[in-house]
């Protein structure tokens, strides 16, 4: 710890913890996850598993699979359930039902969202805008999109996009939140721009969902995109979704037109039939194991406001960073998370110059959070399931492993 923290600050920062922790209106949900005596951090990579989901997989499993077998996919709703699951995640990022179908991965629904996106944009606009700063695989889908479409990649910063729009732009793509700084972006200004220029916006909620209001209808967004193993506590691996604007639905052209989304799925014929809705996103059969088990997962979101997650996220993210500059020594850190509420997602990234060592020793002392190369620490803060004597004890934990750091 630093030199000038004391005893007495270490003991007030503890109390304040605990008062925060029994004031806290989500404090009894952490009681509905699996979880240890440590301290975890990295739920914006991986959400901890929900306790009552190992027995309703079981269920999946024994039951539905194991003795009703075929029947399950009208008797259990397999058939259904990426549409029905799809409305459970809505109200999370701000959707009417019959907006969002779950199924594949994030990358996948990035590739269908950006190539129809260009063929709503319609002829004469060639550019696809790229968020330079995205998570790498969004590059990676835009840039193969573009190339299929006779598009032109244009990289560029949040907030470079009002200037970089023109009468060539076709799509946006950018991340709500920010992956690796947590700094979270405009959704509603850079939306209104886009339209202003006559583009579609794609949004990657990956980083957002789960942890603060996204707004998708209030705030006209086009088409999104999001994972559900972050702060949706899906599980590895959990399928994706993706949300079409009820607006753009008969018109949404997928590049991936599979038998799923056929209006007679069962019909098999040669001829591709697009279905109504946000059906038109599936394409082939849904992996039901993992979609079932991500069903069961949102049971904890059952009577929670997404206002009330925003008020604690925040909460907790401005105590670990008092607690930070109490504790750690000066010098050590520096946090590349904004500091303004209206810029910040759920996560803390600190600068550190030997960040792979140090989370290493304090995932060994129980505080698991991540890193991303070169020397960026992340702590994501779910409110779920996190609390504040979790916040004060990984600060006063990083500051004993960077004390022991320097001493060696």
């Amino acid at each position: 710890m630093s030199e000038t923290t004391t005893a007495t600050t270490t003991e007030a920062l503890r109390e304040r913890a605990l008062k925060l922790d029994a004031a806290d209106p989500l404090a009894d949900r952490r009681e509905l996850f699996a979880l240890d005596d440590g301290v975890y951090l990295d739920g914006n990579s991986l959400g901890a598993l929900p306790a009552h989901v190992p027995a309703r997989v079981q269920d999946v499993l024994t039951r539905q699979w194991g003795e009703l077998r075929i029947r399950s996919w009208d008797e259990s709703g397999w058939w259904t359930a990426p549409e029905r699951i799809g409305d459970r995640i809505a109200p999370l990022v701000g959707a009417a039902a019959g907006q969002i179908v779950v199924g594949d991965s994030t990358s996948v629904n990035v590739f269908k969202a950006v190539v129809a996106a260009a063929r709503i944009a319609g002829e004469g606009r060639d550019e696809i805008l790229v968020d330079a700063t995205s998570f790498p695989t969004d590059g990676y889908i835009a840039a193969s999109a573009a190339r299929l479409t006779g598009h032109r990649i244009v990289p560029v910063a949040p907030a470079d996009v009002p200037a970089a729009l023109g009468p060539r732009t076709a799509v946006v793509l950018l991340n709500h939140v920010d992956y690796r700084s947590g700094r979270l972006h405009d959704l509603p200004g850079l939306t209104a721009a886009v339209h202003a220029a006559g583009g579609v916006a794609v949004w990657d909620l990956c980083h957002s969902a789960g942890a603060l209001p996204v707004g998708l209808d209030e705030h006209g967004v086009d088409l999104a995109v999001g994972c559900t193993y972050k702060y949706l506590n899906g599980g590895p691996g959990s399928p994706a979704y993706l949300y079409v604007a009820e607006r753009h639905q008969a018109a949404f052209d997928s590049p991936l037109p599979g038998w799923n989304s056929h209006a007679d799925p069962f019909g098999m014929t040669p001829g591709y039939a697009p279905a109504d809705g946000s059906v038109r996103g599936r394409v082939g059969t849904p992996d039901i194991v993992s979609m079932l088990t991500l069903e069961a997962a949102l049971d904890v979101w059952d009577g929670v406001a997404v206002d009330a997650v925003r008020a604690k996220s925040l909460a907790l993210t401005d105590f670990f960073l008092e607690c930070v500059e109490a504790y750690v020594p000066a010098g050590r850190v520096t946090s590349v998370t904004p500091a303004a509420h209206t810029e910040r997602g759920s996560q803390v990234a600190l600068r550190c110059d030997d960040a792979e060592p140090v989370m290493r020793r304090l995932i060994e002392r129980g505080v698991v959070g991540d890193l991303r190369r070169p020397d960026v620490l992340r702590f994501g803060f779910t409110p779920l399931y996190v609390g504040f004597a979790d916040a004060e004890r990984a600060a006063r934990v990083l500051a004993e492993v960077l004390a022991g750091e320097r001493a060696a």
